[in-house]
C-alpha cells in the first residue's frame, strides 16, 4: 500500500488487527523485563508508530532506559544511547569531518564520520543537561531528519526517533528545553514510582542477575510498512474538529477557553498539539484493534500532549496549579462530538442521573 493511498473499509479492518496483534506481542514481550509501566509502553508504541518523539520524565532507577532499549531490540531497530552532558558538542551528536590523507599521492580530503544520531532509535539520556548549542543540533534532527556538516546536509535514516530522559530533581547544572524543542516531541509521559508488589517483582526478576533474550517481533521494514500505512487512514472530520478545539481552548485568548486557562495559562499550545493529538489517536485506536479513532483515543492522550506545550503563569505556581489539572479542565470545559454543549456526559449517562434525581425528589415531596 502506497503512503498516499486511502485504505478501504476491509484493509482498515485488517490493519487494525495485524497492528493490534503485533502491540500486544510487544507488550508481552517488554513485560518479560518491564515490571508494570502499561500506560507508559502504549504511549512509547504510539510514539514509534507516528515516528514521532516523545520526553520521559521521572527518578532514576525506573527502566526508562531499558524500556526504550528493549524496544529497539523488539524492532530489530538500530538503537544508540547518547548521554547529555553540559560539555557536550553537536559533533559529538551528529558526527564531523575529518582529514584522511591518501596513501599514494599524499593529497588529504575530508571525510564525515556519523554520530550517534544516525539511528533508528536513539536515548537522549537526561536531555536537559546540554548546553543550547548542542540542544539545536539535535532539534534540526528532530524536526527536518537531517543534520548539517560543513554546509553538507545528510539524511537520517527511516525511522528516526528521539526518546529523550530527564530527571524531575537535581536541576542544578541543567539548561530548560526551549519551548520550540519541546514542541517538537509527540509526549512528555511521566513516570511515577511502581506499587508494592510491582517493586517486589522487580527485586525478585533483577536479582537473577541476567537478561531474558528475545527475539524482534517485526522487521524493520515490516515497521515502515505499517507506519505508513497507518497515516493513510482517514480520521473523522468531527474527531478533527474536537481537537482543534481541545487546543484552541488551551489559549487564554480564545473565545472558548475555560476560566483556569485564562487565570493560569500564559500562552496555549500551537498547532502541532492538534496534530499530535489526530495521529496520536489513530494509532492507539489501531493497538485496541479499532480501524476509525474515537473520542475516548483524543481524551485519554490530552494530558501527555498539552503537559508541556502549555506555558503556566505565575499564578499557577502560587496556587499549585499544574498542566494536568488545567487540562481536565479542558476536557470539562469542550464539548464532545455528539454530546450536548452542556455536559461532557454521555447521554445514556444524564439520563441515570435525571432518573435518581427525580427518584429522591418524589421520596423527599
Amino acid at each position: 500500500m502506497s503512503r498516499t493511498a486511502t485504505p478501504t473499509l476491509d484493509e482498515s479492518r485488517a490493519l487494525a488487527a495485524t497492528v493490534s496483534s503485533i502491540g500486544e506481542q510487544l507488550r508481552a514481550q517488554t513485560a518479560r523485563r518491564i515490571i508494570g509501566l502499561d500506560d507508559v509502553v502504549e504511549q512509547v508504541l504510539i510514539t514509534l508508530l507516528t515516528r514521532s518523539h516523545a520526553l520521559l520524565e521521572g527518578v532514576p532507577g525506573l527502566a526508562k532506559t531499558l524500556l526504550l532499549s528493549t524496544m529497539a531490540e523488539l524492532l530489530d531497530m538500530k538503537f544508540s544511547r547518547i548521554q547529555f552532558t553540559p560539555d557536550l558538542m553537536p559533533s559529538d551528536i551528529t558526527g564531523s569531518e575529518y582529514l584522511v590523507p591518501d596513501a599514494d599521492t599524499g593529497e588529504r580530503t575530508f571525510k564525515f564520520a556519523k554520530g550517534p544520531v544516525f539511528a533508528n532509535l536513539v536515548l537522549a539520556d537526561e536531555i536537559n543537561r546540554a548546553p543550547p548549542k548542542t540542544q539545536a543540533a539535535l532539534m534540526e534532527a528532530m524536526e527536518e531528519r537531517q543534520v548539517t556538516s560543513l554546509g553538507v546536509c545528510r539524511e537520517l535514516e527511516d525511522p528516526f526517533i528521539v526518546l529523550a530522559t530527564q530527571n524531575p530533581i537535581e536541576q542544578e547544572g541543567t539548561y530548560p528545553l526551549p519551548m520550540a524543542q519541546l514542541d517538537r516531541f509527540l509526549f512528555k509521559i511521566h513516570l511515577d514510582y511502581p506499587s508494592y508488589d510491582e517493586e517486589a517483582r522487580i527485586a525478585r526478576l533483577t536479582a537473577r542477575g541476567q537478561q531474558d533474550p528475545l527475539e524482534p517481533v517485526v522487521t524493520r521494514e515490516r515497521f515502515i510498512e505499517l507506519a505508513d500505512a497507518m497515516a493513510a487512514i482517514e480520521v473523522p472530520p468531527a474527531l478533527v474538529r474536537y481537537a482543534v478545539e481541545l487546543t484552541q481552548a488551551s489559549r487564554p485568548t480564545a473565545a472558548n477557553a475555560p476560566g483556569s486557562v485564562r487565570e493560569y495559562v500564559e500562552w496555549g499550545a500551537g498547532p502541532r498539539a492538534a496534530q499530535a493529538l489526530i495521529n496520536a489517536a489513530r494509532a492507539r485506536a489501531l493497538l485496541n484493534g479499532r480501524s476509525v479513532p474515537g473520542v475516548e483515543d483524543v481524551r485519554a492522550l490530552v494530558p501527555s500532549i498539552l503537559r508541556h506545550r502549555m506555558v503556566l503563569s505565575y499564578a499557577a505556581e502560587a496556587d499549585a496549579v499544574s498542566a494536568e489539572r488545567v487540562a481536565a479542565d479542558l476536557l470539562e470545559h469542550v464539548p464532545c462530538p455528539g454530546l450536548s454543549t452542556r455536559s461532557s456526559r454521555p447521554n445514556w449517562l444524564r439520563r441515570v442521573f435525571s432518573a435518581l434525581w427525580h427518584g429522591e425528589a418524589r421520596r423527599s415531596a
